[in-house]
């Protein structure tokens, strides 16, 4: 295989489902669990003579995610019919866009394990109306829930841009990051908030030929394990049917496949239409939208700083590790508290610390948001200042944490009523030293000897210290006390 080379080439369709309290053409509740076909009407059941309206929040969410996609945002949009027949539309068409998107040509940044960021170009982002959930666990027998019918899902196609299954899983990472800061879409995946299609072929070069296989596109992932993993056994599959025949066959329409997770293979299913089986035309009953600029501005100052632009300013300007910036800003509220935390005067670190490994924790085991637990930003800040003033410990600052999202008070007074205020006091804690001393001649005799038991015997005297104090003393008081003492 000396004389072959290839290259993974993805492409991603991505459905996200918008979090607007009613659907894309009618006012019935968007609502995952709900009784089956209890949320539905004339409209979303395509009954004749009933009539479309826009949801005009959902057209503002979408157009808010083009413009974090870098995406133009076209002044002029319209809805078209897209038909094709399925059980789980009713109306035998499904309302979406075609030939004018509501946002076309811009790109996202994804992060690479080097740590470097790589561009990926976005196609287009487009609205359109979900279809309803076939169900396949009565019997021998297919039952139809239209309760999904309607609800909007921003559709985001990406340019062929990625290189391997990695790749995509952080592409899809980001995106959920990212839809979920700007508030347009929960994108939970277990409720079907987001689902996957990559698009997949190799380009091989053997004995300077160059081949490419026909795309397969794998339908309705739902888990970034799948993702990453359908990516990487489809592209070994075309890989291997290449090597066995030597050549490439189905050129023409590409084909479907299914993941089965069990098997962590994919199945194929079809072949893939194009466009112009679906027979699009313009939907009659919809005018056009138009944007005004006036609109447009209102809806860009609704946009924040973006997760990764923040994660890398977070390393850059506040030295936090990659990782500890990746977990605050993996959420907008956590992001949103330490930014008005560091605001309040809380050194950066010491901050990030007591969010991540105390907050977090706190908010996994209620199921809820840093927000929900009822601290103020200023109180935190106060707390990591406590620590960074050795007024009192790390661990310390956990329990004080702890105890006011219990109580609500604040964290000088739950320091003192607690009992955790570090000794600071050279005086008091030399008389201390002087009596662990005394009482450790033997371990005294290890530090000044300089031997191998130094360091054991040193730490050994800093524990009897800690003991006789309660763990209130400061240890670095203490330490400055010991090498005067015993060098």
């Amino acid at each position: 295989m000396a004389d072959l080379q290839y290259k993974i080439i993805v492409g991603l369709e991505i459905h996200v489902q918008l979090c607007t309290k009613s659907k894309m053409f009618c006012g019935c509740a968007v609502e995952f669990g709900a009784e089956p076909n209890s949320r539905v009407c004339p409209v979303c059941l395509g009954m004749p003579g009933s009539l479309p309206v826009m949801n005009k929040q959902a057209f503002e969410y979408a157009v808010m995610a083009g413009l974090a996609l870098n995406c133009n945002i076209p002044m002029f949009t319209k809805w078209d019919r897209k038909s094709y027949y399925y059980p789980d539309l009713p109306k035998n068409y499904q309302i979406s866009q075609y030939d004018l998107p509501l946002s076309e040509n811009g790109y996202i940044e994804i992060p690479l394990e080097s740590g470097q960021t790589k561009r990926i170009g976005i196609i287009r982002a487009h609205l359109e109306e979900d279809a309803g959930k076939n169900v396949h666990s009565s019997g021998n027998f297919s039952q139809v829930d239209l309760n999904r019918t309607g609800t909007p899902l921003l559709e985001i196609v990406t340019k062929p841009d990625m290189n391997s299954g990695a790749e995509v899983r952080a592409l899809a990472v980001e995106l959920q990051r990212l839809v979920r800061f700007l508030g347009v879409s929960e994108a939970d995946m277990q409720k079907g908030h987001m689902r996957f299609e990559p698009n997949i072929n190799l380009k091989i070069t053997r004995n300077g030929t160059e081949y490419r296989t026909p795309i397969v596109e794998v339908k309705n992932l739902n888990s970034f394990r799948a993702l990453e993993r359908s990516v990487s056994y489809e592209a070994q599959r075309q890989l291997d049917e290449f090597l066995e025949t030597g050549v490439v066959f189905g050129m023409g329409n590409k084909t479907t496949r299914g993941w089965d997770d069990e098997k962590e293979m994919t199945v194929l299913q079809r072949e893939k239409e194009e466009a112009h089986d679906y027979r699009y035309f313009p939907d009659p009953d919809l005018v056009p939208v138009e944007l005004t600029q006036e609109w447009l501005d209102e809806i860009k100052s609704r946009l924040c700083e973006l997760p990764l632009k923040k994660q890398l300013r977070y390393v850059q300007e506040y030295k936090l590790s990659d990782y500890d910036a990746g977990v605050l800003t993996a959420d907008r509220s956590t992001a949103d508290f330490f930014d008005e935390a560091i605001k309040a005067g809380g050194e950066p670190k010491r901050v990030c610390n007591l969010l991540t490994q105390t907050g977090l924790k706190i908010t996994k085991e209620k199921n809820c948001s840093i927000n929900d637990l009822h601290i103020s930003p200023k109180s935190v800040a106060d707390l990591a200042s406590m620590v960074e003033n050795s007024t009192i410990s790390a661990s310390s600052a956990a329990a004080i944490f702890e105890a006011m999202v219990k109580t609500g008070r604040q964290p000088d007074i739950l320091a003192q009523e607690l009992n955790l205020v570090q000794k600071s006091d050279a005086d008091e804690l030399e008389s201390i030293v002087d009596q662990v001393l005394a009482e450790n001649a033997e371990a005294v005799a290890d530090v000044t000897s300089g031997g191998k038991k130094e360091k054991k015997a040193r730490g050994f005297l800093m524990g009897q210290v800690m003991q006789k104090t309660k763990g209130q003393a400061n240890p670095k008081v203490v330490s400055e006390i010991l090498a005067k003492k015993i060098g």
